[in-house]
């Protein structure tokens, strides 16, 4: 289903600045049986990315409102929130009253094979490198044309996902989800201070170590230090955390015995059917 500024529709206008200059930002969730899977992180994520681009936020219980409505008739669903500043005239400026407009997608959520959390990921490393700009590091605004182009690289089945460095040739995520290095105990990401998308995952896993006394630490990761780390997981909304198997022609199979598997289910179980479900 699909709703449109609380309305079920389809059709949008062509003067949209989300359709014409990927004016605006969005998030993915699931919503199980009526509720919204990590809602205060998502939200968290959504009013950080709205304010850096300007973007008035509709309220955010009439946002879980319409969210519950568009999910209704689906006991397990992935719910795309997307927000664009709405029509306006031609031209890049900001229109000086901006009317955002909220589009809500609600389609059956199938889950990913059991066998990326049985046996890992492999990634392909991507050649294209992201740009660098720190004004838009960490949203997850509306142009993904960085991980379209990046994602046309392969076609072949034996890689899940896409490994994506920056123009320094920093780690940076993947082209559908953040990336943690394990490293002698320590849980590492990449900084995202210069490009990168920051998932409502990543923060809820920071969270989550932070609560069990660890500190989750970000920095520049370059591709040796990756290549060398104990273990790699992956995390977004919808696969939850996934471990790495291959990158490239380097693989890893310490995790299936490994103490970041075990304090992964520690906090939740993770498969093909059961996404961030607490024990």
């Amino acid at each position: 289903m699909t709703r449109i500024n609380g309305q079920q529709q389809h059709l949008i206008e062509t003067t949209d600045r989300g359709l014409a200059y990927g004016d605006g930002v969005f998030r993915t969730l699931q919503v199980q049986q009526g509720v919204l899977l990590l809602w205060q992180w998502q939200w968290q994520r959504l009013c950080h990315d709205a304010q850096r681009l300007q973007l008035p936020l509709p309220e955010e219980a009439w946002l879980q409102q319409e969210i519950a409505l568009a999910s209704a008739d689906i006991e397990r669903a992935s719910v795309k929130i997307i927000l664009t500043r709405g029509s306006g005239p031609r031209g890049y400026a900001i229109p000086n009253t901006p009317h955002t407009q909220c589009i809500l997608q609600a389609n059956p959520w199938a889950g990913y094979p059991a066998g990326w959390y049985q046996h890992g990921v492999a990634l392909y490393p991507c050649q294209l490198q992201l740009a660098r700009q720190p004004r838009l590091a960490g949203i997850k605004h509306l142009n993904r044309l960085e991980q379209v182009l990046a994602r046309s690289e392969w076609h072949d089945p034996q890689w899940q996902d896409g490994l994506l460095c920056d123009s320094e040739g920093w780690v940076i995520e993947t082209c559908m989800a953040n990336i943690w290095l394990c490293e002698g105990g320590q849980w590492v990401t990449p900084r995202l201070s210069h490009s990168g998308v920051a998932g409502a995952v990543r923060s809820w896993w920071i969270d989550q170590l932070a609560q069990a006394g660890q500190t989750a630490v970000e920095a520049d990761i370059s591709h040796e230090r990756l290549l060398a780390a104990d273990e790699v997981w992956l995390c977004n909304s919808l696969l939850g955390l996934a471990p790495v198997a291959a990158i490239g022609q380097q693989t890893w199979s310490s995790w299936l015995q490994g103490r970041y598997w075990q304090q992964v289910y520690e906090h939740f179980l993770v498969s093909s059917s059961t996404m961030l479900s607490p024990r």
